[in-house]
């Protein structure tokens, strides 16, 4: 069995500490609270401190929990509730649409799949949530990198691979299409990332207008396209979707 971390150990302990009791606790109760000699709490404390999870009264030297905890806690509250929104609308979408549905969010230099609708045909299938998918080739990443300045700088530094010949990787090229992605309110793939798979996604927007997700169709490219183009039936349904999911979070029309 795999040892713990006890700096780790500590660390989850301290903030535990600080997030119950007294709003501010100097070095001594932190100390004497964990079992921990001053020098030790002392630099974990510090180093919390340093990576924003601590902060330190400058008037009497105690000790609370840091914003950079605040933002990682709406983080992932802003993904539950992305979620839980969206659950009745991605359903509808599935039915409507006789295609599989991802929910995906922008997570360590990728997509994120937060949920998954299956294709309702009762044809065996994979649920992806947790899957990671790449920002420049997909649907859902395109629409990420399009809308999100933090999405957007991370695919323009990022290696770009390349999965099949239609994968675009080269950086004006890739410019254009997320220049087109937000003039059309959607992104397409149709077969940039795997051969004989379409995908088309469109923007969710939360109550401050900030992009906090993607929603989107995944399927054989028969199904996905018409004499070359993309259904525009298809295309109608995603964009309500996601206009419906952010209306739901506060949004407004779009």
């Amino acid at each position: 069995m795999a040892r713990n971390i006890q700096s780790l150990e500590r660390a989850a302990a301290m903030l535990r500490l600080l997030a119950g009791g007294e709003r501010r606790l100097g070095l001594s109760d932190i100390a004497s609270s964990l079992g921990l000699a001053k020098g030790t709490a002392h630099g974990i404390l510090r180093t919390l401190q340093q990576e924003g999870f601590v902060e330190q009264d400058a008037a009497s030297g105690r000790y609370q929990l840091g914003a950079e905890l605040l933002r990682l806690g709406t983080t992932y509250l802003d993904v539950h509730e992305l979620r839980a929104r969206a659950l009745v609308w991605t359903d509808d979408l599935a039915r409507s649409s006789g295609e599989s549905v991802y929910l995906g969010v922008l997570h360590q230099h990728g997509v994120l799949i937060v949920h998954h609708v299956f294709r309702p045909d009762d044809s065996r299938q994979v649920l992806e949530v947790g899957a990671m998918q790449p920002l420049h080739s997909t649907a859902l990443g395109k629409v990420l990198s399009a809308y999100d300045p933090v999405a957007h700088t991370e695919v323009l530094e990022a290696e770009r691979k390349e999965f099949t010949a239609r994968t675009v990787c080269e950086l004006d090229a890739l410019e254009e299409v997320l220049d087109l992605t937000r003039a059309r309110g959607f992104a397409a793939d149709v077969e940039e990332t795997w051969e004989g798979i379409a995908s088309v996604a469109a923007p969710i927007h939360d109550r401050r207008r900030m992009p906090v997700g993607a929603v989107g169709v995944t399927g054989a490219v028969e199904r996905f396209c018409s004499n070359g183009e993309l259904r525009p039936e298809l295309i109608a349904a995603v964009r309500d979707c996601a206009r419906a999911v952010s209306r739901d979070l506060g949004a407004g029309r779009f």
